[in-house]
């Protein structure tokens, strides 16, 4: 989703290099999913549930608003 929007912004934290993050966020597996400092997982899901969630951190409506705006941005030419 980060490549497709400007608005999004994807992290990956090695949680050996970084163990105050570790600690922080309370990581105990892998991968560990924050989202907006509100939502958090741990483990693989499938695309679907993962973008439900996303849409639930960030409080969306539905996917189909979500990928309306995404492709709203994709048409507007970059100032």
């Amino acid at each position: 989703m980060a490549a497709e929007s400007p608005r999004i912004v994807a992290d990956v934290i090695e949680v050996q290099e970084y163990p105050q993050l570790a600690q922080m966020y309370a990581v105990r597996g892998v991968p560990k999913t924050v989202i907006n400092d509100r939502l958090t997982f741990t483990g693989a899901v499938p695309e679907a549930t993962f973008l439900e969630r996303v849409l639930e951190a960030v409080g969306s409506s539905s996917e189909t608003e979500m990928t309306e705006e995404l492709d709203a941005e994709r048409s507007t030419p970059l100032a």
